[in-house]
């Protein structure tokens, strides 16, 4: 038998002692720990920072952005330029191809005996200023109240040039009501109205948390428009 087999296995192998680090390399691993530790606080601390320090979007409201770009529910929209619209009556305006739409599906829908008003089409920050802060402040109503309502400038599909509010010419007592959903010029556009490329923005429960606006309709029949909804069209799915 070798001699080896008597020597238990935990003393066939000696070993080595570690060598301790020195004392300026010790320091510099601490060093470099403070760094590694007080960059990642850094980080975890940007975007509270960055809310903080960045003012709110719209001046006069206090709310501030969600993680996907929402105010009090609403997304950004540009506001289109005056040379990319054109009127489909007197006040009213659309870009082109929403107005070519339009025209077509309300002579469509007059085809079959339905009146088709056009109640609101594109409107300027400006405009929705007014209708934002002077309505919110006649009706006492907090930010958030008048958000289910009405977008904050800066945040309406009006602004786009691409939506319309739409009504019931046979029956005006029911414009911009909820009870527009019972009239025969609803239940029309709710059958067609893809056809023409248009589609209601907010439908009863929409995740916006925005009320249910039978009326509110936009356009989706181009790149550009289909584009600037995508992030609405996203949440909705």
């Amino acid at each position: 038998m070798p001699l080896d087999d008597d020597v238990p296995l935990a003393r066939r192998t000696t070993p080595h002692p570690r060598r301790q680090a020195s004392l300026p390399r010790r320091l510099a691993q601490v060093l470099l720990s403070g760094v590694l530790l007080a960059g990642g606080a850094v980080l975890l601390l940007i975007g509270p920072l960055r809310t903080l320090i960045t003012p709110p979007p719209v001046p006069g409201l206090a709310a501030r952005l969600g993680a996907d770009g929402r105010l009090l529910g609403h997304f950004p929209y540009p506001e289109a330029k005056p040379e990319e619209l054109v009127a489909i009556a007197p006040g009213l305006l659309l870009r082109p191809e929403a107005a070519r739409s339009l025209e077509a599906m309300r002579a469509a829908a007059e085809a079959d005996g339905i009146a088709l008003t056009v109640l609101s089409a594109y409107r300027g920050v400006e405009l929705q200023k007014q209708l934002f802060f002077d309505v919110k402040a006649e009706r006492n109503q907090t930010s958030a109240d008048r958000a289910r309502v009405s977008a904050p400038p800066g945040f309406s599909e009006h602004s786009t040039g691409y939506a319309v509010d739409l009504g019931d010419g046979r029956l005006p007592a029911t414009n911009l009501m909820e009870s527009f959903e019972t009239t025969e010029a609803y239940r029309w556009l709710d059958r067609h109205a893809a056809r023409f490329h248009f589609v209601r923005s907010f439908p009863k429960g929409n995740r916006q948390g925005v009320i249910h606006e039978p009326w509110h309709w936009r356009f989706e029949g181009s790149t550009e428009a289909l584009e600037m909804f995508e992030p609405a069209q996203r949440l909705a799915r």
